[in-house]
């Protein structure tokens, strides 16, 4: 079997450059598969769409996957996510139980470069309850699916790709009029009802409209394509979460605990055991808007030149009211039962109030506003100077802006609280942990006595207004040329990319009440409402726990707060942090591409060079802290004053990035690849950052096993991960729509970034709880044989600092009256600061196998993939926190089973998607570990078109309804668990 090379005219020529990515990109290196005829398909049904991602697949010279648009205006997944989780080696991170990112070969979304139509795309993002914004990572809920005509996922690189995707890079290619078949006007609209069957207070069913039309004049020299789309979706969550938890080798005894207290099955001496600060039960009401469009124009004049000017803009408006009941575990504890585990963690959990007046419950409520825009704007010119030159120039500017959208910011969080607890427990045992609570509101003269959990029990806490604002911007130039030759062509080209990631981030704290101790029942009527967070758990066993709680407008709280304590309801525009990530990125790259025969059997080879210089700049302009107050027993509160410093950190790096791919026809219709590449990813942004920010301790220093004070700080002087790229596969075409396939992927890391503990102190913030103040409260408490904990030691300290008696005076009291400052006299606070580092070197490798056939013309059909993905880059959990780790997040095999079915008029397709279990996060807290446990989704879609216009379709997004649950060291340490349901959309759609 021979090819006949590919004589390029100027319209192919044209083409070859509109209808992919940049010119370099496998549309020449592919020329040896394309006959000299020029054949433009019209892209229709679940078959058609199966057939053109095969031949993209089988015709690229690499490992590339694609998937394919059905038709204009139809992808085949609702969500690009949802859509690129069926590609071999491909999973995925859910959000609100949507699809938002991608991990390919196990690296995760900061390691996946994502473009558009070829051009490096900004990322923004709001972590949830405020924080500093830090990913590069792209969020594909962001974008719907009318307008893509194909998503490519690289899986090689090659020398004309921009560089950061160790990964892969995705390429996600939009429609353009020029590449729709024939002059004239056409499009589709559609429109959906979504039904969310989590959905607890707002619209149960919501709309979806889009429409895409595209208009090509009659000589094919001038087109428009104009794409529109609204989506609204209202959903709920339940769940629960602990916000801590600690481990330490045991000493013979449990911080805080009660001098009589029962240890069943306890750690032997100096065996690590973990302890949770608290279980907290939530409720989420989500609201959602995302609108999409596009705009593309493109100018022929000439068959030698083609011009595409585009606009792309995307917006999802998000709002949450949340809820929360909740328990604290931080002193009185009089019952633990530990498992068996290595490193110990307590099943079962009590402790009593004795004689003491009831704690407090919390009742927290929370309110999310925020923004999410991209927009994206882009001019690319192809000029064909002769039969065998020709060039191209791109040139775009593109920005995505989260910011909050209410005038507090854009997370508030009102804290409320109750006090009536007797006693508490916790079994954790079960998936969702049982919190148990012994109820008693007539302890307290000034609760309503009823046996109920009513408002009139509840008061007020402190109202925390976060204000966070990320702006990414990436303006990207690419000159690139290619010369045709006989069996192949040489490709050229240069680039420069500027980013800019700016982020604000500030918390605005007012004092409201002090959990109900003096101010029950504050609140005006109806600001709270009776909710039974109990009924909404119908997957988990909740027998016993306790049932009572509320939700509630966090900001409806907010506003009378300010009116009833004197305070601004607004952010207040001081800053803590204010950042900028500059990085300038200058590259040139030169590929060879050669297609002829080896042996008879035709052969494809591609040899490429692109080097990179990158200058970045961090700066970072902060509030200095001057003061860590003691606010209560384990309340610490970080204050700022009004001076502000500048820090600033400036480095450099080069790379040389070489790639070569071979590729064979062994035998007619099996072919075999080869393929090394080097790759890099860069840091995200927050490792990056030139200043620290810092957290209060866990409990007062003196107290025997207190958590430390934290603090958390980048480095900018880190460089990117660098990896050797070694790919082997074989697959075997045995018809248009069927392969089996297997490779197998190694990759070669090094200065791999990892968490590195480190105590020290910044800026020169002392320890109250650590000097002779507190030294002499806690030489006192033992003269008296008063225990040990964290409020006496407080009670004490105040009570001799402020000259009033101790035993007069309720720990409430003291805590209400009271704030302990440091002075000159105490100590430098000690931070545990988790700082990133390069300084190791790891290997994941992996085997991918896909199977891919249609059954003859019976209509059946059925794609099956499997990923492994290995390394030894894996999280010990049996390690103490203070050694220093090295592992890589979203390491998991995953596998996917599609069964389809196409006939006529009407098409049905099932989905089924699993991932194992895989790290999430190596230090979600003092290098506690986060995992993800292993999930699986079926998906299904059934569409019936009456004619060539018309259709109508069913689609179920995860109808069995699985949920999601992430874990400490051991399945008993509960981070979260998540209850999903199932999304079902009916529509219809018109083409004309």
């Amino acid at each position: 079997m021979s090819n006949k090379p590919f004589a390029k005219t100027k319209l192919a020529a044209s083409l070859s450059l509109v209808l992919g990515v940049p010119m370099g990109l496998p549309a020449f290196a592919e020329e040896a598969a394309v006959t000299e005829d020029i054949e433009v398909v019209q892209v229709k049904g679940v078959r058609s769409s199966i057939k053109e991602s095969t031949r993209l697949k089988r015709d690229a010279v690499g490992v590339v996957d694609a998937i394919s648009a059905e038709d204009i205006g139809k992808f085949p997944d609702t969500n690009l996510a949802e859509a690129l989780q069926r590609i071999t080696g491909v999973s995925i991170d859910r959000s609100n139980g949507e699809g938002s990112k991608v991990t390919v070969r196990g690296f995760g979304p900061d390691y996946n470069m994502v473009t558009v139509n070829g051009r490096t795309m900004p990322a923004s993002s709001l972590p949830a309850g405020g924080g500093t914004p830090n990913s590069r990572s792209f969020d594909f809920s962001n974008l719907s699916g009318d307008s893509v005509r194909t998503v490519e996922v690289y899986k090689t690189s090659k020398a004309n790709i921009a560089s950061g995707g160790i990964g892969s890079t995705i390429d996600i290619t939009t429609a353009r009029p020029l590449d729709i078949a024939g002059p004239g006007f056409q499009g589709s609209v559609a429109a959906k009802a979504l039904y969310d069957t989590t959905n607890r207070v707002g619209d149960d069913v919501t709309p979806e409209l889009s429409g895409i039309a595209s208009w090509v004049n009659n000589d094919a020299s001038l087109g428009a394509t104009v794409s529109l789309n609204y989506q609204k979706r209202d959903s709920s969550a339940a769940g629960a979460y602990v916000n801590q938890w600690r481990t330490s080798p045991f000493d013979g005894t449990i911080p805080q605990a009660a001098d009589d207290i029962n240890l069943t099955n306890p750690p032997a001496m100096g065996q690590l055991y973990s302890m949770p600060s608290d279980l907290r039960y939530t409720i989420a009401d989500r609201e959602r808007e995302r609108t999409n469009a596009l705009v593309s124009l493109q100018f022929a004049p000439t068959n030698d030149l083609v011009a595409t000017l585009e606009y792309m803009h995307s917006q999802q408006d998000l709002f949450e009211a949340r809820a929360e009941q909740s328990i604290w575990m931080d002193t009185y504890k009089s019952d633990l039962t530990f498992d068996d585990n290595a490193v110990k963690t307590p099943i079962h959990y009590r402790e009593e109030r004795r004689e003491q007046l009831p704690r407090d419950i919390g009742l927290a409520l929370q309110e999310l506003n925020q923004t999410n825009k991209n927009d994206s704007f882009g001019l690319n010119i192809t000029y064909q100077l002769t039969d065998s030159f020709s060039m191209m120039f791109d040139a775009h500017n593109s920005k995505a802006v989260s910011e909050p959208d209410a005038p507090y910011g854009s997370w508030l969080n009102a804290g409320l609280g109750a006090n009536i607890v007797n006693a508490q427990e916790v079994d954790f045992t079960r998936d969702l942990p049982g919190m148990f609570i012994d109820f008693d509101d007539c302890r307290r003269t000034n609760l309503n006595c009823n046996g109920i959990l009513d408002q009139d029990d509840v008061g007020t806490s402190i109202l925390d207004a976060n204000f966070a604002r990320q702006e990414s911007e990436i303006t990207q130039f690419r000159l690139e040329g290619s010369y045709e030759l006989d069996s192949g062509s040489i490709d050229f080209g240069i680039e420069s990319r500027s980013m800019e990631s700016h982020s604000l981030q500030s918390l605005t704290r007012n004092t409201m009440g002090n959990w109900g101790i003096e101010n029950p029942g504050e609140l005006p009527d109806g600001f709270l409402t009776p909710t039974n967070f109990l009924n909404e758990f119908d997957d988990f066993d909740t027998t016993g726990s306790f049932d009572q709680a509320f939700t509630g407008s966090a900001s409806q709280v907010g506003e009378w707060a300010a009116g009833a304590y004197g305070f601004d309801f607004a952010a207040d525009g001081a800053f803590a942090t204010n950042r900028t990530i500059k990085e300038d990125i200058y590259s040139g790259f030169a590929q060879f591409n050669w297609s002829n025969e080896l042996f008879d059997r035709p052969y494809n080879l591609v040899v490429g060079l692109r080097y990179e210089k990158t200058d970045i700049t961090s700066t970072a302009n902060i509030d200095l802290p001057n003061a860590v107050a003691w606010e209560g027993n384990n309340d610490f509160n970080v204050r700022y004053g009004t001076q502000k410093e500048d820090f600033s950190l400036s480095a450099d790096y080069d790379h040389w990035l070489p790639n070569i791919d071979f590729d064979i026809e062994i035998i007619d219709n099996v072919i075999t690849r080869a393929s090394y590449s080097t790759t890099i990813g860069r840091p995200t942004y927050d490792q990056l950052s030139s200043a620290a920010t810092v957290s209060g301790p866990g409990a007062p220093t003196l107290i025997p096993g207190a958590a430390p004070a934290t603090a958390s700080t980048g480095n900018p002087a880190l460089i990117p991960l660098e990896s050797d790229n070694f790919d082997v596969s074989a697959e075997w075409y045995f018809d248009d729509t069927s392969y089996v396939s297997a490779g197998y992927y190694l990759k070669k890391v090094s200065n791999f970034i990892g968490i590195a503990p480190q105590t020290q102190n910044f800026y020169d913030l002392r320890d109250a709880t650590a000097g002779p103040r507190a030294q002499a409260a806690l030489a006192e408490l033992q003269a008296r044989g008063l225990p040990i904990t964290d409020s006496n030691l407080f009670q004490m300290t105040a009570a001799m600092e402020n000259n009033v008696d101790f035993d007069s005076m309720s720990y409430e009291e003291f805590e209400a009256m009271y704030d302990i400052l440091p002075d000159s006299s105490d100590p430098l606070m000690d931070f545990l600061a988790q700082v990133p580092t390069n300084n190791k070197k790891a290997t994941i490798d992996g085997f991918e196998f896909a199977v891919q056939h249609f059954f003859g013309e019976t209509g059946f059909g059925f794609q099956a993939n499997y990923t492994t993905v290995d390394g030894d880059v894996d999280f010990d959990v049996n390690a103490d926190p203070g050694t220093t780790q090295f592992a890589l997040v979203g390491l998991s095999d995953t596998a996917n089973v599609i069964l389809m079915y196409e006939i006529e008029s009407f098409s049905a397709r099932i989905a089924y998607n699993w991932r194992d279990k895989f790290l999430n996060s190596p230090a979600r807290y003092n290098n506690e570990p986060s995992f993800t446990e292993a999930y699986q989704q079926f998906d299904f879609n059934v569409a019936y078109n009456f004619n060539e216009s018309l259709s109508i379709f069913l689609e179920g997004i995860n109808v069995t309804e699985e949920n999601s649950r992430q874990h400490g060291r051991y399945a008993a340490q509960l981070w979260q668990v998540e209850e999903l349901g199932a999304r079902y959309h009916l529509g219809a759609r018109y083409s004309f």
